[in-house]
């Protein structure tokens, strides 16, 4: 099979396109014909040695696809040969390939193309257990969604008006405002000329946010606990402004709010049957359009590390999918 390769820690252009060999299907594994695959942040965190887990050499990025099975192993009873699923593989996207875990795959309902389940389970499957299970989201809150013009803060723009709350969203300039509206935002500004703190403070009346998303960090999370309610949830997804926050403990007394971590890949590890369960609630959702994946730049294998540039330099709103087939 054709595949872009990892053989050295390095950034997009030190990636190779050769042929390797196909993957075989272990005990309680099946093999993927991949049609479509996501590119999120953490492939290049991956790929550069910088990540929480660091696969053996040689490997390929690309931790979420959309296909079809081709091979079943041993033990495996979810699947049989030709069902049309997505996974979250981990690594191993970019390629024509890949041979994944049972408990990480999921069946994809009628309406839910290939393109949207490659670009669905990362992005979806962390916005909704941050808003749900560690920041206990409730109709009538407001919700500050930081990065929203991006792939999980879209996803959590969305997420947050279905799940019925007043949301806030923050983008880096003018031209990312309407998609954020789009999806639904009842408020969007643009954090490098509007201060995130006053802004929000204006918009609720001087009360703050209740949720807080934040896979932005720097600035944005020091500005995100000057804005906080009383009782509010920060969300720590991650650190796309490349500097980590250190917080005030002051801040987070006199506030009495709670800053909450979110590592959506280690509770899947720890809750296989709950993630199961809520891709099987996003996934109903999607088939029915309440929620629309939105997809701005597409790629080919080949020119899978183009993929990884654009998303480093933000230039995708929503996510960014390569096509295999």
């Amino acid at each position: 099979m054709k595949a872009m390769l990892c053989k050295a820690w390095g950034g997009p252009d030190d990636l190779v396109f050769e042929e390797t060999d196909d993957p075989k299907a272990g005990p309680g594994e099946v093999v993927i014909d991949i049609h479509a695959s996501g590119v999120n942040f953490p492939d290049i965190l991956l790929i550069g040695g910088k990540y929480q887990f660091k696969p053996d050499f040689p490997f390929s990025p690309g931790m979420e696809v959309g296909g079809v099975v081709s091979e079943v192993g041993e033990g495996v009873s979810l699947f049989k040969v030709g069902d049309r699923v997505m996974s979250t593989c981990g690594d191993g996207g970019f390629a024509e390939k890949v041979a994944a875990p049972e408990r990480k795959v999921f069946k994809l309902p009628d309406g839910v193309s290939f393109e949207q389940a490659a670009g669905f389970p990362v992005t979806y499957g962390t916005t909704y257990h941050a808003l749900k299970d560690r920041g206990e989201l409730k109709p009538g809150e407001v919700l500050l969604v930081h990065g929203a013009s991006g792939g999980v803060g879209l996803n959590a723009v969305e997420l947050g008006k279905q799940m019925g709350a007043t949301v806030i969203g923050t983008v880096g300039s003018d031209s990312k405002m309407d998609i954020v509206k789009e999806y639904g935002a009842d408020h969007v500004f643009n954090y490098s000329t509007q201060s995130i703190r006053e802004t929000v403070k204006e918009l609720t009346g001087g009360q703050g946010a209740d949720v807080i998303y934040d896979p932005v960090g720097g600035d944005a999370f020091d500005e995100s606990l000057r804005c906080i309610n009383w009782g509010g949830r920060l969300l720590v997804i991650g650190f796309a402004s490349g500097r980590i926050p250190e917080a005030k403990a002051n801040l987070v007394l006199l506030k009495q709010c709670q800053i909450v971590g979110v590592f959506w890949g280690a509770w899947t590890e720890r809750n296989p049957d709950l993630c199961r369960e809520q891709f099987d609630t996003l996934l109903n959702w999607c088939a029915e359009g309440k929620l629309r994946p939105h997809i701005s730049m597409r790629f080919s294998l080949e020119n899978s590390p183009d993929a990884l540039k654009a998303l480093a330099a933000r230039k995708a709103t929503g996510k960014v999918i390569v096509n295999i087939r």
